[in-house]
């Protein structure tokens, strides 16, 4: 039972601020590419709760080398809808891409964003060369621990700055289990006392 009711929950964190979102008055006044850009965004989000979860087997039922491998599947959706998120924007927008690329945009959310957006990418090339990478696998774990951190951080304060489709207690209660996913997997990480 218990089992059930945390996979339903879980369920209902991912689905809701997509559906919300979904019924938006914003969305009417923007073309195809922006919403499925910020569709792309909002998904990538919903991943961020989901990453920590299976990293942590957290997951009830489901068991640790499978959650493994839907841990790398999901790290692949998230690069994913980041790189949909942001052709899309650029798509729509070029000049806007290049200022938050740069760091010159005018509104603060985009630094927040391009910061995690680098993250994700650091973490994806990471477990990418993961076994050509001669570290230490505590040393690596550390390493792609932080970037997780960097990562939700980043995106959350990035969607909290956004006035947008997200509709906003969904916006907020996303935010605090993705920050909430994420600072409970960091400590599960550090080494173990002997």
């Amino acid at each position: 039972m218990r089992g059930i009711i945390l996979w339903t929950a879980l369920a209902i964190a991912i689905v809701s601020p997509l559906v919300a979102a979904g019924f938006s008055p914003l969305l009417q006044w923007r073309d195809g590419i922006y919403i499925a850009s910020g569709f792309a965004g909002i998904f990538g989000m919903t991943l961020l709760l989901v990453q920590p979860l299976l990293a942590a087997g957290d997951l009830p039922n489901l068991p640790q080398t499978r959650a493994r491998r839907l841990h790398r599947l999901t790290g692949v959706l998230l690069l994913g809808a980041v790189v949909g998120h942001v052709i899309g924007l650029w798509i729509t927008s070029p000049p806007d891409v290049i200022d938050a690329l740069t760091f010159t945009s005018p509104t603060p959310f985009s630094v927040w964003g391009v910061i995690a957006m680098w993250a994700v990418f650091a973490a994806a090339l990471m477990a990418a060369l993961r076994k050509r990478i001669t570290v230490r696998p505590m040393t690596w774990r550390r390493a792609h621990v932080a970037l997780a951190l960097t990562i939700a951080i980043g995106t959350v304060i990035h969607v909290l700055l956004i006035e947008g489709t997200m509709e906003t207690v969904t916006k907020y209660g996303l935010s605090v289990l993705v920050l909430l996913a994420a600072l409970r997997i960091a400590p599960r990480l550090r080494p173990r006392r002997r």
